[in-house]
């Protein structure tokens, strides 16, 4: 949804897309996980337990529409010792190995390499305790080179709900020929960083997101939702047509799709209360990352 619903640098200042792609043959295990578990668990507590509804006793609230309860809704700022808490959480060597490294392939849409992160990233979700729902968006689309198949990868902790918190994250890798030595483009920082970060934070916080699924389930009102993209990525030059295949497909898919059962004027869309939008090119350097928590209640729930 990031073409529809927010610009992907609407979270993280990255740096911008200039000169040589990283290739594959240079070692930067240390850029790459430097502090990003913590830096998505912090994104996943505002989410989850941040959120709030007004409780000043708003008597219009029962009037309200489902779909724009979240204009009640009230950021609260995390206090200094429940940040170093949820920082404590990470787990750096097991981001690597479990949910990191296996995505370090050129996973270019349509190839291979793309199927088996698929794979990697189902079973990753699917083998937690919380019982995700995983769906697929599957489409082919016209590119500067044919057609391709695309599959986008939806996980859902209780479908049911309403309304639908949501992470998302591109997992196909940008086309380049590959080198004079035969080393190819993997996109680790754009995406396989931010990919195995919310697999990472899905992982660390099973526990509690299963017991917010119980939750979820008994009011039928507000869940996590986990989106992983394919095709963001241009295969020749950055167009309309030539990019962000599978978040224009998506939403177009999820604009036809009634919600909540038995609805006749609200769709999947209207489930995407908060969208933090695509989490992008995070593993570099020194990374640069904006507080904007004030900003971003000011321009969604005004």
């Amino acid at each position: 949804m990031e073409g529809i619903f927010f610009y992907d640098r609407f979270i993280v200042s990255d740096m911008p897309r200039r000169g040589k792609p990283h290739r594959s043959g240079t070692s930067r295990n240390d850029v790459i996980l430097k502090g990003f578990s913590a830096l998505v668990i912090l994104v996943i507590f505002y989410l989850v337990a941040c959120f709030t509804m007004d409780p000043n006793g708003d008597t219009t609230l029962s009037q309200t529409p489902w779909n724009k309860e979240y204009k009640h809704h009230n950021p609260k700022l995390l206090s200094r010792k429940l940040l170093q808490e949820i920082c404590s959480f990470s787990d750096l060597q097991r981001m690597w190995t479990n949910d990191l490294q296996p995505m370090l392939i050129e996973r270019v849409s349509g190839s291979s390499g793309s199927r088996t992160v698929q794979k990697h990233i189902v079973d990753r979700i699917e083998s937690l305790s919380a019982g995700w729902t995983v769906n697929f968006d599957s489409f082919e689309d016209i590119t500067p080179y044919g057609r391709k198949v695309f599959r986008n990868i939806i996980a859902v902790l209780n479908p049911e709900a309403k309304r639908r918190l949501t992470l998302a994250c591109h997992y196909d890798s940008k086309y380049f020929p590959s080198d004079m030595y035969g080393r190819v483009f993997v996109g680790a920082t754009d995406s396989a960083v931010p990919c195995a970060m919310m697999l990472g934070l899905a992982r660390v916080l099973d526990d509690q997101l299963k017991k917010k699924k119980n939750i979820s389930i008994e009011s039928s009102d507000l869940t996590l939702q986990l989106i992983f993209f394919d095709g963001e990525e241009s295969f020749r030059e950055w167009s309309e047509k030539d990019s962000l295949y599978g978040s224009r497909h998506l939403s177009k898919q999820m604009a036809l799709k009634k919600h909540p059962i038995n609805a006749t004027d609200t769709t999947l869309i209207d489930s995407i209360v908060i969208c933090f939008g695509l989490i992008l090119i995070l593993g570099f350097c020194l990374p640069f990352i904006s507080r904007i928590m004030l900003l971003v209640h000011e321009k969604i729930f005004s």
